[in-house]
């Protein structure tokens, strides 16, 4: 994992952690206020709907995914993104395998 507060990110030496069956994270940088993490997904890979006090962007780096926030799915692929607001529902379904870059803020305390 990324220290607290660290200014650069070198992917490479942070480890995965597993999150789900086939979905592994790192959380890449974070302070206080913001986390940026990369979730990994194989194809089939299910982000069971979850809901959260913290606002969540994310950028779909790889792959194609499902998403759903609230009422509402829609299918993204590299270059898409979303974003949650406070207390919303959501979750994702790999179509296909790939990640996500997602950002918190505040950070979250209970992925370190």
């Amino acid at each position: 994992m990324a220290k607290k507060g660290t200014a650069f990110v070198i992917e490479k030496e942070l480890p995965w952690e597993t999150a789900a069956p086939g979905v592994k994270r790192k959380i890449l940088c974070y302070d206080d206020n913001m986390m940026m993490v990369q979730v990994a997904f194989e194809a089939g890979a299910i982000g069971a709907m979850h809901q959260h006090p913290h606002v969540q962007c994310c950028l779909v780096e790889s792959g194609v995914f499902d998403v759903t926030i609230g009422e509402e799915t829609r299918r993204l692929t590299k270059g898409d993104g979303y974003l949650v607001e406070s207390g919303v529902p959501h979750g994702a379904v790999a179509i296909e395998a790939g990640s996500l870059i997602d950002t918190f803020t505040p950070m979250r305390e209970d992925f370190v």
